[in-house]
């Protein structure tokens, strides 16, 4: 049906016409065609600060200051000012428009770090129905830390982490969790996930999930700990079976006086010191080997099997590590499984991992797949919202474009799959993104592909850093090919103006607001200069 590009003439339209059965909300959407940023203002005149991003009920923007001690949380307004005469659209906006303040009004600054502590100012993650911050500080990283019972060699420590729990209608500070000596990966929300009010925290040292709840209190509550013991009673029966055992070897027939007994009675081992492989990782050896095992019904072809898959390859299951966890429900962990090596590498795609889904209701490993698998692969595509679901706590955030729900998003997956050389390498490449970082997506409607077309190379809804380009960035309608409706250009608004030099390498940031036709660009070079932020508003 033809849409008019008449913003006055949609409304009408809105009012004859009813949206067909459960599209009233895309149908709402249709009409960001006609509101589109259409002014900037460049190099705001703005706080040094390290603008974060929006909540995605788009109430707060988030930032930190550039010493990375305090939280300062602003509230999106828009720009009023008035003009005499009837074409106000013809005026120049006013000197004050050039301010940032004109845009947002500041609500709180909190000092959430210590002397000897920093903001982690990549790490933020928001619970939309009580509008809720998590914000993490923490203290310098060791390489070359000291090696402790329970530890895993080879990753650094930080002496202390701590979580922070703001209400941002306030600034109230209502609780704190602290983990000591540990290492949980920060940056982009990785090593943390919150699905509702539940919030899994991964410690890549002592390879532990951590599963909190978050009460309407506003305290942070231990539910589990899934690592060396997957139940709650796992370690209470471990250590029960032990000393039972011990007093059994004292029980028998021995010549010993009472001090020896006292000296074997303080000799029982702890269940932390054992030899045994952990909780978890007696689990996954044993979904595996039950997996290989039901393989094969005739016994010597079994057996063969299981030399083959398992007992070949056991040493490598054995020192797996886990790397990501996400939700995918109240009741299942996605664990992503690879080597050491793998876990702080910056090209992880090129060492072997593995995926297995986790039931912490019963304590076991309902999936297995390598992430080369085909069948994984094509759970992926068509079903990846399955994937990004915990994160889509709001309406507006359950339309973020993806290749299961937008045919634009499967043509260009399907594309590019049948450009690639090698199959197999693809489906890692892909898969590698697996488990998805919490919150990593805007929901603007501006990504919508169904809605605009845009060069992902330059920007896209991830949350990510891009190479600055010195030409704007289009937005075309979808709906008529040759139509920009929008453009975006970060820096300044010609390359003669400011830094001379064009061989500084420039990178760039854009927050999106999820409702206002409100862009927020941020350019800035790696010499820790001033940023650049311009401000892209309809006017």
């Amino acid at each position: 049906m033809f849409k008019s590009n008449n913003l006055v003439a949609r409304i009408f339209e809105r009012q004859i016409r009813t949206p067909p059965p459960g599209t009233s909300v895309y149908s709402s959407r249709q009409f960001y065609e006609n509101l589109v940023p259409s002014h900037t203002i460049y190099d705001v005149q703005c706080p040094d600060h390290s603008f974060r991003k929006f909540t995605d009920d788009g109430l707060y923007l988030i930032s930190f200051s550039r010493n990375h001690h305090e939280l300062i949380v602003y509230r999106p307004t828009w720009l009023t000012f008035s003009c005499s005469g009837e074409d106000c659209d013809a005026h120049d906006l006013p000197v004050a428009a050039r301010r940032f303040e004109s845009f947002f009004t500041q609500l709180h600054c909190l000092s959430l770090a210590s002397s000897n502590e920093l903001l982690c100012k990549d790490f933020f993650l928001y619970l939309e129905r009580k509008q809720f911050g998590i914000f993490v500080t923490s203290t310098t990283q060791t390489h070359d830390a000291p090696a402790t019972s329970g530890a895993v060699h080879g990753i650094p420590s930080i002496e202390m982490i701590t979580f922070h729990l703001v209400r941002l209608e306030d600034g109230v500070i209502l609780d704190e969790k602290v983990f000591r000596d540990d290492f949980i990966y920060l940056a982009h929300n990785t090593g943390v996930f919150l699905y509702d009010d539940l919030l899994a925290i991964v410690s890549l040292r002592y390879q532990v999930i951590h599963i909190l709840q978050i009460k309407d209190s506003g305290h942070l509550v231990n539910v589990r700990v899934i690592g060396a013991f997957c139940r709650e009673d796992d370690e209470l029966f471990l250590e029960s079976n032990l000393q039972f055992m011990a007093i059994g070897d004292m029980l028998k027939p021995q010549h010993s006086d009472a001090s020896n007994d006292e000296n074997m009675l303080q000799d029982i081992p702890s269940t932390r010191d054992s030899p045994f492989l952990g909780g978890i990782k007696q689990r996954l050896l044993s979904f595996i080997f039950r997996g290989i095992w039901n393989e094969e019904t005739d016994q010597r072809l079994r057996v063969q099997c299981l030399k083959k898959k398992f007992y070949f390859h056991f040493q490598d299951y054995v020192d797996l590590v886990i790397w990501k966890v996400q939700f995918l429900d109240r009741h299942h962990l996605l664990i992503k499984f690879g080597s050491v090596d793998g876990v702080l590498s910056r090209s992880a795609d090129h060492h072997p991992a593995f995926f297995a889904v986790y039931d912490m209701v019963y304590a076991e490993f309902v999936a297995f797949y390598q992430n080369s698998a085909d069948e994984l692969y094509l759970l992926y595509e068509q079903f990846v919202d399955h994937f990004l679901a915990p994160s889509r706590n709001s309406l507006h955030v359950n339309f973020i474009s993806s290749h299961s729900n937008n045919m634009y998003a499967l043509e260009q997956l399907r594309s590019i799959k049948s450009k690639s050389s090698n199959v197999s390498q693809f489906v890692k490449k892909t898969l590698a993104s697996l488990p998805f970082p919490c919150q990593s997506q805007s929901p603007s409607p501006y990504f919508d592909q169904s809605l605009f077309r845009f060069d992902e190379k330059l920007i896209s809804a991830t949350d990510r850093h891009r190479q600055s380009t010195d030409h704007p960035i289009k937005f075309i309608s979808r709906r008529q090919p040759k139509v920009p409706k929008f453009k975006i250009k970060p820096g300044m608004s010609s390359p003669e103006e400011g830094s001379g030099d064009g061989r500084t390498k420039k990178i760039s940031s854009f927050l999106f607001h999820p409702i206002l036709p409100l862009v927020i660009s941020v350019q800035q070079t790696l010499f820790l200069q001033q940023s650049v932020v311009n401000i892209h508003f309809r006017r």
